[in-house]
């Protein structure tokens, strides 16, 4: 009888889960023919509206969530090469009358921000006009903005601004650890290998503090100078306007020559209408930056060979979520494979993760690289282990502000076993065949053995770092090493002391790939990504086949997060693949 009774709640499971299926596969399918409907066509002439907060730039553009998309609120997101291509398209494109640009909204770090700029002031150099226009200007939107031929800001009252530089913030967590009972065994090599830190002080250290200021310095540094050029102002006067609180309302930016002129709604309309050649508003027709993307930027499939980009972005795991280090290397490995593909770019935007899967990526590289040119191109972060997987390509560009070098090793294991039995009131006994066999158990401090041994581990990789670092670069290891010590650089700095080879853009390095590959000209190569991003109907068969019934208690809580990072651990323990060994930088720097 409870054979049957259990087959019976197996086939009842089996229909309820197909229906649910079903139900969500006819709202997904409708709300994405809606969705298709919706779209713009471009009209025959136009002004292209770049709306920094109506879509997303990111490294890859990914296929829309299939949640967002039943819910009705998906974000469009563009690829950054693609957003370049389309300025560089539209600066020839008779169509476009001109940009304007709506820079506030912009969610993405900084090196992407300087590419993007980058672009836009190559639009503008191709004779077209550049008209920007700020309600709330931040650092990151006004650095957007200032690349415009003419910058206007709103006269009315209200608005926030927050131009007040650049700024990172280091979070020390050792105190509340303390009072938690968790003891963080940090075991390192670098004094500028500050990943850990957080977790074992209350304050910074005096290496890490000097890393992060010189790091803060030569970002503002960039942005500044871009600033101060663009708006014929001097760097001294920019900063001393920032320092001194200047730029508090709209007069202070005109006065202080950042803005052009302040007007209302109904006059930037006017200045619109003129600059468009229309008698109305109404007549004026927009063209969304993400639809020109759409109608525009299209792979040259008449074209035989290609380049590939190959992107590594996220945090380097060995399984989960990020970029799985065995699931990179196998496309590496396709990609080597593939007989029309005559040339990479190898575009990092990682800050770095797991050392055993950065090898294992590592090795794959220089498979490639036997077979065919491999050029690095770096975005926000190409640090850590993001370095590690790519010193050795055939040249490096870097964008000045990406964050590189951060040539260190560390292991982290935390002990919890004051937490149990101080706090939760719970004791914990090993029973092991071996002396050391809970080494990994958690429950329990290492003694001087088990620390030297460890120690011996962070050793061993970091000589390994640092010799696979001289041999990519061609420098002695003495020299990689007093550049190493973790100490983070961004690519301005780096290219100074020899971890890269130029300061440019994905599109230079795709255009100095072209020559490598044996015809200079990129229009006549078919560009090709990868790995390909998840469709939407994958996402939604991993949402329908996924089990997030342990995350449910902590669902649209603060604690979902830390929750899922807490199973994720705990569910590589019980894997038995324990990860602690890492090479990686543990913060972002946001352009506010």
């Amino acid at each position: 009888m409870k054979f049957w009774k259990t087959v019976f709640a197996v086939i009842v499971g089996v229909i309820l889960t197909g229906i649910i299926m079903l139900v969500l596969s006819v709202m997904f399918f409708s709300s994405l023919a809606a969705s298709a409907s919706s779209q713009p066509s471009l009209p025959k002439e136009g002004v292209l509206l770049m709306d920094m907060s109506s879509f997303a730039v990111a490294e890859q553009a990914s296929a829309p969530d299939p949640m967002a998309v039943i819910q009705g609120g998906s974000t469009t997101t563009v690829s950054l090469l693609d957003a370049v291509n389309a300025l560089h398209i539209a600066a020839e494109d008779p169509t476009v009358q001109f940009l304007y640009l709506k820079p506030e909204g912009y969610a993405g770090g900084f090196a992407a921000l300087e590419e993007l700029r980058k672009a836009i002031s190559d639009f503008r150099a191709g004779g077209k006009a550049v008209v920007a226009w700020l309600d709330n200007p931040g650092t990151g939107s006004y650095y957007l903005a200032s690349a415009a031929d003419k910058v206007y800001m709103t006269a009315y009252e209200g608005g926030t601004t927050m131009f007040n530089g650049i700024s990172t913030q280091l979070v020390f967590l050792k105190d509340l650890l303390d009072k938690l009972g968790v003891n963080v065994q940090l075991i390192r090599h670098g004094k500028y290998k500050s990943a850990g830190e957080m977790f074992i002080r209350n304050a910074s250290s005096p290496e890490n503090m000097e890393q992060n200021q010189e790091m803060i310095d030569s970002i503002w540094k960039t942005f500044a100078s871009d600033i101060a050029a663009s708006r014929g102002i001097s760097v001294e006067t920019l900063n001393s306007l920032i320092d001194n609180l200047a730029l508090n309302f709209p007069e202070d930016f005109l006065n202080a020559g950042l803005v052009d002129e302040l007007m209302s709604r109904s006059e930037l309309e006017a200045k619109i209408t003129a600059l468009a050649v229309k008698e109305s508003i109404k007549d004026v027709k927009t063209m969304s930056f993400p639809a020109y993307v759409s109608a525009k930027v299209q792979p040259n499939l008449k074209a035989r060979e290609k380049i590939a980009v190959i992107y590594a972005d996220g945090d380097i795991v060995d399984s989960g979520r990020g970029l799985v280090g065995k699931e990179l290397a196998a496309t590496i490995n396709k990609v080597r494979e593939d007989e029309s593909v005559k040339a990479v770019v190898f575009r990092v935007n990682s800050p770095g993760g797991s050392v055993l899967a950065s090898e294992k990526i590592k090795a794959e590289i220089e498979l490639l690289r036997a077979a065919k040119p491999v050029v690095a191109s770096y975005g926000d972060y190409a640090a850590s282990g993001g370095y590690w997987i790519s010193n050795s390509c055939d040249k490096i560009y870097s964008d000045a502000t990406t964050l590189t070098g951060s040539i260190g090793v560390f292991s982290m294991i935390p002990d919890f076993s004051k937490t149990l039995k101080d706090i939760a009131h719970v004791n914990v006994t090993s029973v092991n065949s071996n002396q050391h066999g809970d080494l990994y158990g958690l429950m329990r401090p290492f003694d001087a053995a088990e620390t030297a041994y460890m120690q011996a581990s962070v050793e061993r990789i970091y000589e390994h770092f640092v010799n696979i670092v001289a041999e990519g670069r061609e420098l002695t290891p003495d020299f990689v090493d007093t550049i190493a010590q973790g100490r983070v650089w961004t690519g301005a700095d780096a290219l100074g002391i020899g971890l890269v080879d130029e300061i440019g853009t994905l599109s230079d390095a795709l255009a100095y790939t072209a020559g490598l590959a044996g015809n200079p000209d990129l229009a006549a190569w078919r560009i090709e990504a990868f790995p390909k991003p998840k469709s939407t109907m994958d996402q939604l068969k991993d949402l329908l086949g996924g089990n997030n019934a342990a995350l449910a208690p902590f669902k649209d809580t603060p604690l979902e997060s830390v929750a899922s990072a807490i199973l994720d651990w705990e569910g590589s323990w019980n894997r038995r693949t324990p990860q602690y060994m890492y090479a990686r930088i543990p913060y972002a720097v946001i352009p506010w």
